[in-house]
């Protein structure tokens, strides 16, 4: 049985966890199915406000910039706005959408290492002061913005531990950071702090750590430069279909490393799927089923040409589960979970083992906020999932996750 399998028949073995869905309300749920036609996501307010104030206890003092490219809903914006968030923009849409959502640019960073000239014009409009560089050329693009701006170099921390490496498209290497900055400043421009990103879903906080360090050591070293700010990235890893580290046990050593900060240095982070993947779930239907050699073939209504699209470009695996009760003890078999759509590579589960299911069954997949609806298509004119908006999914005898 390969691993893939193990897991999904751990999920119904008797343990301490028994049931991916244990702690959902699924009455709730199933009244949610009652209600809308699937496949849709349901979006929980209150999920967000606990992986924000989790976030924010784990690193006090540090201002929580959220990434939108990870989600961007408005709701789960307005959400966030009203817990003091600030915002990380990369694009003018998403500058315009939080413009529209009454959020000022004095909240926000402009982190996109590469700009067209439009989108620095359109992001100072909007009042947003701050941005990312990394490279000769696009400093050259704001020396007719000098006295308007203030400059953040992005420094490449590359991380075998993280999911998807960032650092291998962005940041210059530290061994250039004297001669950007130099360029910078007989330009009229003013460099006012350092960024990374030691990648997404990082399974261990010690590369963070090590850039931390040695962003601290550049910065006093070059005495020319009135330090502002450091912005230490993303990474904060969740749970898919394997444990992680507790988020107030991953940032220990990260607070460690960032007390070693000269006085007066602001701190900046950039969440995105830490808040934004356990605040979504998505409800499928299983509309197909066919045997074919020695496994069943199941058909569902959405895959990764829609909200599953996150297993090709952002490599999760999501925790999914019938919505029926299962018992552990029944026979399991051969299986396939395939996507709706005509392309044979759209196949969400291959080679795992389920129990007996039928058309019309549901299927709930967990941890589907971050890099899924953002990353969905319209592929052979299934249209992407609607979302739910909802306060609260959670068994209110379980605590959440």
């Amino acid at each position: 049985m390969d691993k893939q399998t193990q897991q999904f028949v751990d999920t119904f073995a008797e343990q301490s966890h028994p049931d991916v869905l244990e702690q959902f309300d699924r009455a709730s749920l199933e009244e949610l199915v009652a209600k809308h036609d699937t496949p849709f996501m349901v979006l929980d307010l209150e999920e967000i406000d606990y992986q924000y104030k989790s976030l924010q206890a784990a690193l006090p003092g540090v201002k929580l910039f959220y990434a939108l490219k990870s989600l961007s809903h408005p709701e789960l914006i307005k959400r966030l706005k009203s817990l003091g968030s600030y915002f990380d923009l990369a694009t003018i849409g998403e500058v315009e959408l939080v413009e529209s959502l009454g959020i000022k640019g004095d909240q926000c960073i402009h982190t996109h290492p590469i700009k067209k000239d439009k989108e620095i014009a359109r992001a100072l409009e909007f009042g947003c002061t701050r941005f990312v560089v990394d490279n000769f050329e696009e400093m050259k693009k704001f020396y007719k913005y000098a006295g308007q701006v203030e400059l953040i170099i992005r420094i490449s921390y590359r991380s075998k531990q993280a999911v998807v490496d960032l650092s291998r498209k962005f940041g210059c290497v530290l061994e250039e950071l004297p001669v950007l900055v130099d360029m910078a400043q007989q330009n009229g421009l003013d460099v006012v702090g350092l960024s990374f990103h030691v990648g997404s879903q990082s399974l261990s906080p010690m590369t963070q750590v090590n850039a931390i360090r040695s962003s601290i050591a550049a910065m006093k070293v070059m005495k020319n430069v009135k330090w502002k700010f450091l912005d230490i990235g993303g990474s904060f890893p969740v749970s898919y279909q394997e444990e992680v580290m507790p988020i107030a046990d991953f940032c220990v050593p990260v607070m460690e490393a960032l007390a070693e900060l000269p006085e007066g240095i602001e701190i900046f982070a950039e969440p995105g799927r830490f808040i934004s993947a356990p605040s979504m779930i998505e409800v499928v239907s299983i509309v197909g089923k066919a045997k074919r050699g020695a496994r069943t073939w199941y058909y569902l209504d959405d895959g990764v040409y829609g909200g599953f699209s996150g297993q090709m470009f952002d490599h999760a695996v999501y925790p999914l589960a019938p919505l029926k009760t299962i018992d552990a003890h029944g026979e399991f078999y051969p299986s396939v979970l395939a996507g709706p759509t005509c392309d044979s590579i759209d196949v969400v589960a291959e080679d795992i083992e389920l129990p007996d299911m039928q058309i019309g069954d549901i299927l709930v997949g967990k941890q589907m906020g971050a890099y899924t609806l953002a990353s969905a298509t319209e592929f052979n004119y299934y249209p992407k999932p609607k979302v739910i908006v909802v306060e609260d999914i959670f068994d209110p005898e379980t605590e959440a996750l």
